[in-house]
Parts: structure tokens; C-alpha cells; sequence
């Protein structure tokens, strides 16, 4: 797992040393083991890399490249059952220059171009310099675990691990304001940085004398409606429970202890599970334990799973406070603003995890977006397809949803979200929730900034820039599970609560629920298996059932989320919100009118909990904006340049 830097120019660089090391510096957390610099000898490329070794602990170091000095690449992540591949591609007459995964990709590379890297097992992000072909070309994981960034400056290509490096290298740092307006930082691959995109999941990047090219690899394909029913459920439980299990197997190879991240769900657990049982050791599980707020702490249901694993259990207790402390130098990590300083908790977590030496963790995420574990695809199952569901069950069910419709779509609701539902022949429960969220802090918008983008239509731009082959035929709940998968996932659940927060401290974390071959065997399963009545995630649960204590095998789906600010108005987070929305921060937004946020603030403290509960996330984000700008200096385009706190993190 590691950082790297790159450059290309199809005629020559004019861009020095000293820019691409501080670029490396900036992103020393990611690789804090080794860094270097390759050169191309034309001139027209450099490719720099900070490593945290891993595999190939003597003999890893990159950029690799080839022995005709034709091929250099750089790579972020691990690939998996790379030692049978390495084997065949030796047998084939490959010769290897070191003992690193990342080699595989060269090789594969160099036989088979694009194609080859199809064969390609893991989580990673990939820079390759072709010189013969005089291309540079960037590919990323199938499902955007590992970050990939680039942009275009002055006739010259960055791509890095993360956007700050390409800011130390010398691309301004200026808002996206239309990226901010069409929510495209979540919904699209734009980021808030003008200019700065990442490569989308399954896809790559190719630059050479033509300009810019795109490709997809790779992509989620759900079974369609008039496919043939699977009559053998038991089987597709089995089949379930030997992918992961051959998915933790390969993730268990390091040539450093692997521990286990334990939520107190059944996705973390089944993964301890998986992975004590094949070790065959007492794991490392590290919980995440809320001590001021017990609503929200799980500690309980993790040292119960801890306990049943003989796991050696680790809590890391977590305050309002301690958010509060944490919440500016994660925010400068996460590179996108936080609605829930959870992701400021998973910082502090990896802290602790680092600081007692370990290098390398297993997660569950994945499990609820493979498996349709939220409570937005239930209700999209209950509302749009009931094949093979309990009658009486889904009646109840259904009730319940009339009595509590607050947040999903309504008349005043965006036009865009309605003609995706004519589109769509039905709703889609998460954009529906997501657009009445947003539809309120529009509201607070500087009267300019709403006359310019009045007619963005976010989400009308987020659905024609999906492959609508992919949602031809599919189910109610696949089609809102794949467009999920293409916007949320990457930019949000595998950002704020996985790479940057684990990588913010050196720690590479692993995340076998999202190995393509059980994403892949999911897919071809029928929304039944998947959501049973009120059990979400019901063939997953059957098949890790083995593994979990039974307390934990009939718990409900729990959202991983850390305690409002507006729950403690006298402590530091809420605090923390204050201070940012009455500085001059806020002023020099060029999205919201001062005066509306804080006439918001004014009135926060005479409304019920439950209307400050609804607010705490708009609240989040807008504090996030206001520090994000401070810390980065970015400026409205054509505003002059701000200092910024931009080198190694603090």
C-alpha cells in the first residue's frame, strides 16, 4: 500500500524535483517506508512513489521498471494470488526484478496490454508509462477502493493518490463550484477542486499524443428480470460462504501481522470470523466504542464477537471532544467534506491501530452495498418488487412506510428526481432521501450562486453518464443498488470510511466483501436472496452464520454513525461548528449567504431534537467547506491566490 506522483507531457516537462518530492511529502502518510523518483530519459514523464511496505519487505521498492527500459509503472494497494500468476507468467518467459505484488501488472501489461490488466485481483490504483508508445496511463480498481486523481495544467498531466499532491506539484487549488452545485463530487468523478477528476471505478485513463482517452474494464452486471429463477438456495448460500472465504484467504497474506477491524455488525464479524478460523491464530480486533454517547457505541456486540473468535479485543474509546480535536487535520485527509464525523472517529481509530504497530487490517465495508444491506433497497423491494416475499409481511411492512414517508420523495421534491422516476418506471428510495436533504440547504444559497446553477439538474446529469445498458431488464433494487455502487460507494462509504482514514495513519486496509469474484456471484442472485421480508443482507447472513455467535446472527442492520455536534451544544464539536460558520471562512464561500447559516445557527437551539438531528448533517458539511478552504486555500475562480496549510500533516 502506498502513494505515488506522476507527470506527463507529450512534448517535455518543464516541472522540477523539488515540486514532485514535496508532492510525496504531502503524502508521506501513505508510503513513510521509502520514496523515489524515476525519470524518463526523453524527458516527457516522472514517476514518484512513497511506500509502506507490505509484501516484498527487502526487495519491493518502485517505481519497477522493465529490463528494456521500455515500461515503469508505480501501484497503490495489494494484488492478490499474485504468486500462482507470477509462476505462469515465468514459466511464459517473464523475468522479475523484485518480490512485489505490483510487478504481476507490468508483465501482464507488457503481453496483453489493457486486456492484461483485467487479470488483475485486489484493490489498487495503477500509473503506467509506456515510453515506446509515449502514453501514460492510469487504471483504478474495479470498485474504486483505492483513490486515483488527475488533472491538466499549463500542457502537462498530473495523476496522484490523492489531490494534495497534485496541488504541492503545482495544480491550483481553486473550487468547483458546478462539481459543488450538481453534487458531481459525490454523484460523477469530479471532485470540488477545478480541474481535478478521479478515474471511476473499473475504468482507466490513457494520455498520449491524442489528448485524453477513457475506458471501462470492468462492471457490476446484475441478473436480469427474465433470467431463470435458482431453485437451489441452499447452494447459492454455500457458494456465498466459499467465495469470501477464499476471498479472507488471500487477504490474510502479508509478510506483516493482518488484524481485523470489529464494528460490532455482522459484516466485521463474519470477517473475524472468516479469518480466525482460517489463520488459525488469536486475531487482533480493534472496535471504535463511542463513551459519551452508549445510543451509539457497539462495543458490546464487538467483544461479543471478539470473544466467540478468541480474538485479542482492542477498544478504542472516542468523545464529542475527541471529534472535535481530530476533526480539521481528518477533514484535510478526506479531501471532501464529512456530514457525520464518523469518519473523524475511523481516523482516530487507525491512530491507535498504527500506534500499536500494526500495518495492516481487514474491514467489512462492502457487505451492505454487495448484498443490499441499507434500509433504502428494503423499502425499494417492498414498493417496486415482492417476488417470493411473505404477503402478510410485506403488508405490515408496507404500512409501516406510509406512517413514516418523511424524507423520500414528494411533490416539491426536484424535477430532475422526477423525471428519473419516469425514466426509471419507479423511485429510487436513497435519491430520493438524498435530493430532500439537499433541496434544504439550497436553501441557504448566495442569491448569485442559485441564479447560475438554478437549472444544473444534478441528478438528471448523474443518470445520463451511467451505462444504461447495465440498468436495462434489472430489478427495481439492483438498478438503485448499481447506481449507488457508481456514486456513493467510491466517493463516499470507501473514502471517509476506508482509504483516507486508514491511510491518513499507514495502515492498508482490506476489504474481501468487495473482491470482485463475490461481487460478481451476488450480482447473478435474485433480489430475494438478498432482502427476505424485514432481513437485509439475507443470504450473506445465512452463509457467515457458521461464524457468528448467535446474538449477532439476529441483529438488525445498525448504521455506523458518530453522535450529532447538536447533541452536546455545550461541548467542543458543536463548539467547533460555531466558531467555523462565524469566521471569515464562511464569508468567502462562494456557495451560501452568511446571513441565512447563521440565522440557521440562531434558531438551532429553540427546535426539537429531532429537527436538530435533520440538520446536523447540512451543519457538518457546511463546517467541512469552511475548513477545507482554510486549509487548502482554495479560492473562487479568478479571486486572488490564499496561503494555505498544505504540507505533511501535522
Amino acid at each position: 500500500m502506498c502513494g505515488f506522483i506522476g507527470v506527463y507531457n507529450r512534448a517535455s516537462l518543464s516541472i522540477d524535483d523539488r515540486a514532485l518530492l514535496n508532492a510525496l511529502t504531502t503524502i508521506h502518510h501513505r508510503g513513510p517506508d521509502e520514496r523515489s523518483l524515476w525519470h524518463d530519459p526523453a524527458g516527457r514523464a516522472v514517476l514518484g512513489h512513497a511506500r509502506l511496505s507490505i509484501v516484498g519487505l527487502n526487495n519491493g521498492k518502485q517505481p519497477i521498471v522493465a529490463e528494456e527500459g521500455d515500461i515503469a509503472l508505480v501501484v497503490n494497494g495489494e494484488l492478490y494470488d499474485h504468486e500462482r500468476q507470477r509462476r505462469e507468467l515465468e514459466a511464459l518467459g517473464c523475468r522479475f526484478k523484485t518480490e512485489s505484488d505490483s510487478e504481476i501488472a507490468l508483465h501482464l501489461y507488457r503481453r496483453a496490454g489493457v486486456a492484461g490488466l483485467k487479470q488483475l485481483r485486489g484493490e489498487f490504483a495503477i500509473l503506467l508509462f509506456d515510453r515506446q508508445r509515449r502514453l501514460m496511463m492510469a487504471v483504478r480498481d474495479r470498485m474504486g477502493i483505492k483513490p486515483l486523481f488527475y488533472a491538466q495544467h499549463r500542457g502537462t498531466w498530473y495523476f496522484a493518490s490523492e489531490i494534495k499532491a497534485l496541488l504541492a506539484a503545482g495544480v491550483p487549488a481553486e473550487w468547483d463550484e458546478d462539481a459543488y452545485a450538481s453534487r458531481a463530487f459525490y454523484l460523477r468523478d469530479h471532485t470540488l477542486f477545478k480541474g481535478v477528476r478521479s478515474v471511476a471505478p473499473g475504468c482507466w485513463v490513457m494520455v498520449d499524443s491524442g489528448g485524453p482517452h477513457h475506458g471501462r474494464y470492468w462492471d457490476m452486471e446484475f441478473a436480469r428480470q427474465d433470467a431463470p429463477d435458482p431453485a437451489d438456495e441452499q447452494g447459492m448460500v454455500e457458494a456465498v460462504r466459499a467465495a469470501v472465504e477464499q476471498s479472507v484467504r488471500l487477504r490474510l497474506r502479508a509478510d506483516v501481522p493482518v488484524g481485523v477491524y470489529l464494528s460490532g455488525g455482522i459484516d466485521s464479524s463474519a470477517v473475524l470470523g472468516v479469518a480466525s478460523r482460517l489463520s488459525g491464530q488469536k486475531l487482533e480486533a480493534f472496535n471504535l466504542s463511542f463513551t459519551d454517547m452508549d445510543e451509539y457505541d457497539e462495543n458490546r456486540f464487538a467483544r461479543l464477537a471478539a470473544e466467540h473468535n478468541q480474538a485479542r479485543f482492542h477498544t478504542v474509546s472516542v468523545s464529542q471532544d475527541n471529534l472535535a480535536d481530530h476533526f480539521e487535520q481528518a477533514l484535510w485527509h478526506n479531501e471532501t467534506p464529512f456530514f457525520n464525523a464518523h469518519g473523524v472517529a475511523k481516523y482516530i481509530l487507525s491512530q491507535q491501530v498504527r500506534a500499536a504497530g500494526m500495518k495492516v487490517v481487514l474491514t467489512g465495508e462492502g457487505a451492505d452495498e454487495v448484498f443490499a444491506g441499507y434500509p433504502h433497497f428494503r423499502r425499494d423491494m417492498l414498493l417496486y418488487n415482492t417476488q417470493r416475499q411473505d404477503p402478510a409481511l410485506v403488508g405490515q411492512l408496507r404500512q409501516r412506510i406510509q406512517e413514516s414517508e418523511n424524507g423520500y420523495v414528494q411533490p416539491e421534491m426536484p424535477q430532475d428526481i422526477h423525471w428519473m422516476v419516469q425514466q426509471l418506471g419507479h423511485g429510487v428510495s436513497w435519491l430520493d432521501n438524498q435530493a430532500g436533504w439537499f433541496k434544504a440547504l439550497e436553501a441557504l444559497y448566495r442569491p448569485d450562486f442559485h441564479e447560475r446553477f438554478a437549472g444544473v439538474d444534478p441528478y438528471r446529469q448523474f443518470y445520463d453518464r451511467v451505462d444504461h445498458r447495465n440498468l436495462e431488464g434489472r430489478d427495481p433494487v439492483h438498478k438503485s443498488m448499481y447506481l449507488w455502487a457508481k456514486s456513493y460507494l467510491p466517493n463516499f462509504v470507501l473514502t471517509t470510511l476506508g482509504d483516507r482514514m486508514e491511510m491518513a495513519n499507514s495502515v492498508e486496509g482490506r476489504v474481501p466483501l468487495l473482491d470482485h469474484h463475490v461481487v460478481e456471484l451476488a450480482c447473478r442472485m435474485p433480489v430475494w436472496m438478498k432482502v427476505r421480508g424485514s432481513t437485509e443482507k439475507y443470504v450473506f447472513r445465512e452463509a457467515m452464520r457458521p461464524y457468528l455467535p448467535d446474538a449477532l446472527y439476529k441483529r438488525k442492520k445498525h448504521y455506523f454513525r458518530a453522535p450529532q455536534a447538536t447533541l452536546k451544544q455545550s461541548g467542543r464539536l458543536y463548539q467547533l461548528v460555531r466558531d467555523a460558520l462565524h469566521g471569515p471562512e464562511l464569508e468567502a464561500l462562494p456557495f451560501f449567504e452568511p446571513r441565512k447559516v447563521r440565522e440557521l445557527l440562531e434558531r438551532l437551539p429553540r427546535l426539537s431534537t429531532h429537527e436538530q438531528g435533520l440538520l446536523d448533517p447540512m451543519l457538518m458539511e457546511l463546517t467541512s467547506l469552511c475548513l477545507l478552504q482554510r486549509r487548502y486555500g482554495l479560492r473562487a475562480t479568478g479571486a486572488e491566490p490564499s496561503t494555505a496549510v498544505q504540507g505533511v500533516a501535522a
